[in-house]
């Protein structure tokens, strides 16, 4: 009896109580169900590690409508052959933005093909999601060459080798676009970082 009367408190307590205390609770819950049981969840269904990428960059960004990108563009796409009637037919033609959420599947290499936005690791904690643009086997393993839409050119730094993504970095591929949601994120590191 006292186990149900303490069950009732507690039940009271999360869900209709509105003192700070009650809510200082919500919020670990809540992260706690997400980092825990949602997002590990969602990768056994999704296939991969990283089921939820936020977009922390502008590199893949459009500055304006597709044909006008496509003109600043159309040099660097065509070293890889890629033509705009093919580039259009490719997913995210228009790109997407700093603060989306991206969904992703985990795909073998084989079936990973030029266009699709690929999300891999790389020297840096968040990992990068750009378009690859062009594929190669090289003696049974994928090697992948990356861009971003928005970028003038492909990154090689010592961090990261666009022209060289090994099939082991890939993390998955994005599939579904939910706009703006990941300024939560983005908004919440950046506090962080405020505070000493």
């Amino acid at each position: 009896m006292e186990f149900i009367k303490l069950l009732k408190k507690t039940w009271h307590f999360i869900w209709e109580d509105n003192s700070i205390w009650s809510w200082l609770v919500n919020i670990v819950l809540a992260f706690v169900l997400i980092k825990y049981l949602v997002y590990p969840g969602l990768g056994l269904l999704f296939g991969t590690s990283f089921p939820i990428v936020a977009v922390v960059s502008t590199s893949m960004e459009h500055d304006s409508n597709f044909n006008g990108w496509w003109e600043s563009q159309k040099e660097l796409y065509a070293n890889f052959n890629i033509t705009k009637e093919e580039f259009a037919g490719f997913n995210f033609k228009n790109g997407f933005n700093k603060g989306d959420i991206m969904i992703l599947i985990g795909k073998k290499p084989e079936k990973l093909a030029v266009g699709d936005i690929l999300v891999y690791k790389a020297g840096k904690p968040d990992p990068i999601i750009h378009r690859i643009v062009a594929k190669k086997n090289d003696n049974g393993f994928y090697v992948f060459q990356t861009k971003g839409d928005h970028n003038l050119d492909q990154i090689k730094s010592y961090w990261l080798d666009e022209t060289a993504v090994p099939e082991s970095a890939a993390v998955g591929k994005a599939v579904l676009r939910i706009p703006l949601l990941g300024w939560v994120k983005i908004l919440f590191v950046q506090l962080l970082g405020l505070i000493p």
